[in-house]
């Protein structure tokens, strides 16, 4: 959810990210991680940003992983065998405040191979510096701050003062739903429109993918139930009443292990072969 969201911040204002990370505000165009390498590559985490001279590799995380200098090092390579000539800049974004200390990790190093990143945590940086742009705002309530519960309240006074309606919506949705890495849903509400942030297309895809989610989670719960009760009868046809000790361990199975023991219930003759399944389970 946070990746999609400053990847769809990062493409949608392109010149304030670069104005933060490259120093200037140089025109930058989407590339698409496909064209690095025919071979796989996590598109998803990914933001490539391009000039005609340079290219902007950013990644934004919540936590730090240990694979990131490696990860870094093989998408700096891949950029170097498709475009030799240019330039390339790569910087992790730590989202979220953390005391590892791989989030101070900026080398990837082997034998004779060395590859740097820039590093920024960005509860170290300035909150002014993220009140300057509209592109820049939703990242404002990570920043440097005491009080991040005012720093919302400022960014929604800077919302109000976008009179492009798709830019606000937009800027209000990725706000919001970045907030909620440090504060309460309810509070986020109370101060961002939320008829403005559902204008939002991020908003509005992060929601339809969690009550499809939901539904999903519905119709797997659903399954479940219903196989449940069909090998409880079964095994109630074939062995008589069956223990309520044992009816809960059944309840606990998955909906293939209940298939399985559908298969298995069939050679059945005592109550015991069941007990021993269970157990083998």
């Amino acid at each position: 959810m946070y990746d999609n969201t400053c990847k769809f911040i990062a493409e949608t204002f392109p010149a304030d990210i670069a104005t933060w990370l490259l120093g200037e505000s140089i025109p930058l165009t989407k590339l698409e991680p496909s064209e690095l390498s025919v071979e796989p590559i996590r598109a998803d985490s990914l933001i490539f940003l391009q000039s005609a001279e340079i290219i902007l590799h950013a990644e934004f995380q919540t936590q730090p992983l240990p694979d990131i200098p490696f990860r870094m090092a093989d998408y700096r390579l891949r950029a170097y065998r498709r475009y030799p000539g240019k330039q390339m800049h790569q910087v992790v974004i730590y989202l979220r405040q953390s005391g590892s200390e791989l989030v101070y990790q900026n080398t990837f190093e082997i034998n004779n191979l060395r590859s740097w990143f820039e590093i920024v945590r960005l509860w170290e940086q300035p909150t002014e510096l993220f009140l300057e742009s509209p592109g820049l705002l939703p990242f404002a309530v990570l920043s440097q701050t005491n009080n991040p519960d005012n720093v919302l309240r400022q960014v929604a006074r800077q919302i109000e003062k976008i009179s492009d309606n798709r830019e606000q919506s937009n800027v209000a949705g990725s706000t919001a739903i970045l907030a909620g890495l440090v504060l309460k849903k309810d509070f986020i509400k109370s101060v961002l429109r939320q008829e403005i942030m559902r204008e939002s297309v991020i908003y509005q895809e992060i929601e339809a993918e969690a009550i499809e989610k939901g539904l999903q989670q519905g119709l797997q719960q659903g399954l479940q139930q219903e196989a449940i009760s069909f090998t409880l009868r079964l095994l109630k046809r074939r062995l008589g009443e069956v223990k309520p000790e044992l009816q809960a361990q059944i309840q606990q199975l998955k909906v293939e292990q209940l298939e399985e023991l559908g298969e298995a219930l069939l050679d059945f003759q005592r109550e015991e072969e069941l007990v021993s399944w269970l157990e083998a389970r």
